[in-house]
């Protein structure tokens, strides 16, 4: 498996072989191996790696003794990475040069959290439509949520009203519209998951 940790700039759009594309901007840079673990070590093969650096200040000392083995800075964003396809050791950086334009690829963030929300919101109910016939106050309520006297509860799994958002999703089926080495940005076709100034991690299919 390829992956890069990234940092969701903005939205652009750009004209390509005659194609116009609406496109997120990520940016890439700043991507250290921390840590690689072995099978006959770990039990199993993978790569850790760092992404944003901060100040010491803002670290503690269980972080700054483990980036300090890597020999670099302290960093915001960690993520690991199982059965990863090149051999990296530790301090190498991962460059945007692991993918290539025009590979589809999975975008793995955070979505925006919307708070607390309603049934046609959260799960596109409809409500009871008009407000006639006595009714008062209902277009946007769930209706019924079971039976009364059996079984006396609502049932697991019942769509209610709740928190929305904040949740991992996984978008496959990005296409890479254009890599630009020279800034360590990675322009994907469409949106991605989170909010401008939220981490993703781009992964190969």
């Amino acid at each position: 498996m390829k992956a890069i940790i990234g940092k969701k700039v903005g939205m652009t759009s750009i004209f390509q072989e005659g194609k116009f594309y609406g496109v997120t901007v990520l940016d890439v840079s700043d991507n250290v191996v921390t840590q690689v673990k072995k099978e006959d070590t770990d039990g199993y093969n993978a790569v850790q790696v760092g992404f944003d650096s901060k100040t010491e200040k803002a670290s503690n000392n269980a972080e700054k003794g483990h980036f300090k083995k890597a020999n670099t800075a302290v960093k915001r964003k960690v993520v690991e990475i199982r059965d990863y396809e090149f051999e990296k050791n530790v301090g190498e950086t991962i460059s945007v040069d692991t993918f290539a334009e025009g590979e589809v690829v999975s975008v793995i963030g955070t979505s925006k959290g919307k708070g607390f929300q309603g049934v046609v919101k959260r799960h596109g109910f409809h409500g009871v439509g008009m407000g006639t016939h006595g009714q008062h106050d209902r277009q946007r309520a769930p209706g019924s949520l079971g039976a009364s006297s059996d079984p006396s509860r609502v049932m697991p799994g019942m769509r209610m009203a709740g928190r929305m958002g904040g949740v991992r999703v996984k978008t496959k089926g990005v296409k890479i519209v254009k890599i630009m080495a020279d800034k360590n940005l990675i322009l994907v076709n469409g949106s991605v998951p989170g909010a401008i100034g939220s981490y993703v991690v781009v992964e190969s299919l």
